[in-house]
């Protein structure tokens, strides 16, 4: 099967310091795979180094040109539009990911196709009875769930979650796991997810990465992991 995503010598460094060194990895489409390492390794940020989607060299690329390829992502730092409406949220997105036109040229049929693809990525994310409510009165586990509701609504292959659970009581971040996994399945879409919940990670990911001192030194499904000497040492707390 021909990878989806496809890294190829990625590094990240800090003045002398490396934080990834050539890494080079393959996601298969519909996989769900988790990259895993220390804050600060440079998980999210490289600067050096190649990355293909669907073969294509999109290293270059800017970041709405890569949406409208099909590569969605949400951020370590929520990022929605606080001021506007959970439905003008989502619908943002979806004009984003058309292009960006938010003139009213294109007449009803395209305002109503915006809208109908907002509330059918919200209902997926269990947000439509919220649609009418502020953004920013939204608790926190909810303006996580938009946010990833804003992503999913732009239609992507690849969905790229930064650390999407973090600062979720326990109560929040097992629902939001649930509803990430219904909304791939559904959506069947790819994931590649950066996360520090060992528990998220094991539970959602179908293969995991594992980064340390910049290198990559593990790769397997999550009982692979979990029974990785190296894994345990460096990472995990070390081999009992």
């Amino acid at each position: 099967m021909t990878a989806l995503l496809e890294t190829r010598g990625l590094g990240r460094a800090f003045g002398a310091l490396q934080a990834v060194a050539g890494v080079s990895l393959a996601v298969e489409p519909g996989e769900v795979r988790a990259v895993i390492g220390p804050n600060g390794a440079g998980k999210t940020t490289p600067t050096a180094g190649s990355v293909l989607f669907r073969g294509e060299d999109v290293t270059a690329l800017p970041a709405p040109v890569r949406c409208r390829r099909g590569i969605s992502r949400t951020f370590q730092i929520t990022s929605i539009f606080p001021e506007l409406s959970v439905l003008e949220n989502v619908r943002m997105a979806v004009q984003l990911r058309g292009g960006g036109n938010f003139q009213l040229v294109g007449g009803r049929a395209t305002l109503a196709a915006s809208e109908q693809r907002a509330r059918a990525s919200l209902d997926a994310l269990g947000l439509l009875d919220l649609a009418a409510e502020q953004a920013t009165t939204l608790p926190h586990g909810d303006q996580r769930l938009l946010e990833i509701a804003m992503a999913v609504a732009q239609e992507p292959t690849l969905l790229l979650l930064d650390e999407p659970t973090q600062g979720l009581s326990p109560e929040d971040t097992v629902a939001t796991v649930a509803v990430i996994r219904q909304v791939a399945r559904q959506q069947r879409l790819t994931i590649l997810l950066v996360e520090h919940d060992m528990d998220v990670v094991f539970d959602l990911a179908d293969r995991i990465s594992v980064l340390h001192f910049g290198q990559l030194i593990a790769e397997g499904t999550p009982d692979e992991i979990r029974a990785n000497l190296e894994v345990q040492r460096a990472y995990l707390g070390g081999a009992e």
